[in-house]
C-alpha cells in the first residue's frame, strides 16, 4: 500500500481547517501544515491534528509556498488540499481503494474538483487536478497565482473526488494585484498564467483589457488546447458585456478551430440565437450540445448541465415556441431525466398538462 503526505498551505483558515482534516482522518499518513501568516487560531486547530506546523514568508508566490510544503513531505505520494475543501463519505471509500492498489510506478493521480452546485447540492462545475504526485519525482508547482504541476510519467484518473465548500469569499483582489505586480516588474507570464490573468480582468469587468489578454493568448498559438476553447468563451463574454454582439458571436465560433465542439460552446451559441429572437438556430445549437461526448479527463473545465439538462430544458422552450408542443413536452420529460426536481421542469410539466386538460 502507498503512502500519503497530505501538504497544505493555510492563512486565517480557522472556521474550515478542522472541517477539512476531519475529512481526511485515517486516509493519510502524515499531515505537514505549512502557516503563511495567520492572526487566528489556525495553527491552534492545525496542532490538533499534526506536530508538524511550519512558518512560511508570504511571498505573493503560491508555487514558492507548495514547493516548501512539499519538500517537507516523507511519504510516498503529496497530496494537496485548500483548508476548504473536504473529501466526502463516498469519496474516502474510493481513495483508501486507490492507496490499497494504486501501482507505485505511477507519478500522478488525476481527481475530479468539484467546485460548483446547485440549490440541491448536484455538482454544476467540475475538473480534474494533479491531486496526488509522487514524492522526489522532480515536480514541482509553477505559477504564482493559478499554480499548477505538469504530470510526468505515468498519470492515473481516480474516481475519487474532493469537494471545494466554501464559507467566504477570498480576497477579490488578491490574484489580480499579483499579476499586476508581476508585469510591473517586468515579469513575461507564461502561457497558463497569461490566460488566468485574462480570467482575473474579465471577473474585475476590465473588458477591454480581458480581451486583449485573451486574444494576444489565443494569437501567439502557444496555449493549451482546454484553455483556448475556455478563452475562446471568455472573449463572448466580454464582447456581449460591451455591446459587441457579433463578435461574441464569432469568438465563440473560433473554439471549433482548436477541437471538436464542447457542450458548454454549444449551449451559449444557442443561447445567443435564442436572445435574438432566432428559434430554430437556437434548437440547432441546443441541440448539437445533446450529441457532444463528455469527457472530463481531457483536463478542462466541465458543467455537467450542458451535458443534458440545460440543452433539454431549453429544447423545451424552443419546440415550444416553434408550435411543436408534443416534442416540446417530450424534451421537458427528459430534462426531467436530470434533475427531476427542478423548478422549471415541474413548471412546464404543469403548463403541459393545463394544454392537455383544456382540449
Amino acid at each position: 500500500m502507498i503512502t500519503v503526505s497530505l501538504c497544505m498551505i493555510v492563512k486565517n483558515e480557522a472556521d474550515v481547517l478542522a472541517r477539512c482534516l476531519e475529512s481526511v482522518s485515517g486516509l493519510v499518513d502524515e499531515i505537514v501544515i505549512v502557516d503563511t501568516g495567520s492572526t487566528d487560531q489556525t495553527r491552534e486547530i492545525a496542532g490538533r491534528f499534526t506536530n508538524r506546523v511550519y512558518d512560511f514568508t508570504w511571498i505573493d508566490d503560491f508555487a514558492a509556498a507548495r514547493n516548501y510544503a512539499f519538500s517537507l513531505a516523507e511519504k510516498d505520494y503529496c497530496m494537496w488540499l485548500d483548508a476548504d475543501d473536504v473529501i466526502l463519505d463516498e469519496d474516502r471509500a474510493v481513495f483508501r481503494t486507490l492507496k490499497e492498489t494504486l501501482d507505485p510506478a505511477v507519478c500522478v493521480v488525476m481527481a475530479k474538483y468539484n467546485t460548483g452546485f446547485d440549490e440541491d447540492g448536484n455538482v454544476t462545475f467540475s475538473y480534474f487536478r494533479e491531486r496526488l504526485i509522487k514524492n522526489h519525482a522532480g515536480m514541482r508547482w509553477e505559477g504564482a497565482v493559478h499554480e499548477a504541476v505538469t504530470p510526468e510519467g505515468r498519470v492515473v484518473y481516480s474516481e475519487f473526488a474532493v469537494t471545494h465548500r466554501k464559507l467566504r469569499p477570498s480576497d477579490p483582489e488578491r490574484n489580480l494585484r499579483i499579476y499586476e505586480n508581476q508585469l510591473a516588474q517586468g515579469v513575461e507570464l507564461e502561457p497558463r498564467q497569461q490566460f488566468y490573468y485574462g480570467r482575473e480582468l474579465y471577473y474585475h469587468q476590465r473588458y477591454e483589457d480581458a480581451v486583449r489578454v485573451f486574444e494576444l493568448f489565443l494569437d501567439e498559438g502557444r496555449g493549451w488546447v482546454e484553455n483556448n476553447i475556455d478563452a475562446c468563451c471568455h472573449c463572448a463574454y466580454c464582447y456581449e458585456r460591451m455591446d459587441r454582439p457579433e463578435q461574441a458571436l464569432q469568438s465563440l465560433l473560433r473554439s471549433f478551430s482548436y477541437d471538436r465542439p464542447r457542450a458548454e460552446v454549444c449551449c451559449e451559441l444557442g443561447r445567443w440565437f435564442f436572445q435574438r429572437e432566432q428559434i430554430s438556430l437556437a434548437a440547432y445549437w441546443y441541440s448539437l450540445a445533446l450529441t457532444c461526448p463528455r469527457d472530463d479527463s481531457r483536463g478542462g473545465f466541465v458543467c455537467p448541465d450542458c451535458y443534458g439538462y440545460l440543452p433539454c430544458i431549453q429544447l423545451c422552450v424552443c419546440y415550444s415556441r416553434l408550435g411543436d408542443l408534443e416534442r416540446g413536452a417530450q424534451m421537458n420529460e427528459l430534462a426531467a431525466f436530470f434533475k427531476p426536481h427542478a423548478g422549471p421542469v415541474l413548471y412546464n410539466r404543469n403548463f403541459f398538462q393545463m394544454l392537455a386538460a383544456e382540449k
